[in-house]
């Protein structure tokens, strides 16, 4: 059985928290780095904590990417109430150069991306947000990793202790998260979950999977394989 050894971004966020925790669990995970600005409050036997504050500059921490076969970008930012310039920064400017910087130290990488429903592969999209995910979709696909992901997650039900730090995301949680079961039972490819996701991401890195662009319903397949 393929092990993996997986990095993780984004891991105090609500959709990286909920990939850690699954690494975690699972057997076909043997070890974990998460880059973080402040060290979470999580020990685990397989996990390694790098507390590093400036992602444009990842010269310090370049020893400890080397050797991974797997890595999960969850690291990312709400489109709301930022500049456009703040917003491409985040999302493409510093995937693409976290991404490039990995590239050599760990060619053997499956790159997971969370990118988001609706984001436009053809970047004409009349949201901003889309444009810029779409584009670092895009280029990522270039670079030659091992095998790429684009996880196009919708709604997605925070468990397993996990909170959403975004307060438009809470408000909407408030009023859906109690339906979760119903919508899960009649509308499945709306909706998945932080377990799905995480669960998903490893059976991506340890088997792959058919498409390249994952949306709700291809996630809840992958996870349940």
């Amino acid at each position: 059985m393929k092990k993996i050894k997986a990095i993780i971004t984004g891991a105090t966020g609500m959709i990286g928290h909920g990939v850690l925790i699954e690494c975690l669990e699972n057997d076909q995970v043997e070890k974990v780095l998460i880059i973080v600005r402040s060290k979470m409050n999580i020990d685990h036997p397989k996990l390694e904590q790098v507390v590093h504050e400036d992602f444009f500059d990842l010269t310090p921490i370049i020893p400890k990417l080397v050797d991974y076969n797997a890595c999960f970008f969850c690291l990312g930012i709400s489109s709301a109430g930022i500049s456009k310039d703040d917003y491409y920064k985040t999302t493409y400017s510093l995937t693409m150069h976290f991404a490039s910087v990995l590239l050599p130290l760990s060619p053997d990488v499956t790159f997971c991306f969370i990118s988001g429903a609706g984001t436009s592969t053809n970047e004409n999209s009349s949201q901003n947000w889309a444009n810029v995910k779409g584009k670092a979709e895009n280029d990522l696909l270039t670079l030659p990793f091992k095998k790429h992901y684009m996880f196009r997650p919708g709604f997605i039900q925070p468990m397993k202790g996990v909170e959403s730090k975004v307060p438009m995301y809470k408000k909407i949680y408030k009023v859906l998260g109690p339906l979760y079961p119903v919508i899960d039972t009649l509308f499945p490819k709306y909706i998945t979950s932080t377990p799905r996701v995480g669960k998903a991401m490893i059976n991506a890195a340890v088997e792959g999977y058919e498409n390249t662009y994952l949306e709700n319903a291809d996630i809840n397949i992958l996870a349940g394989r």
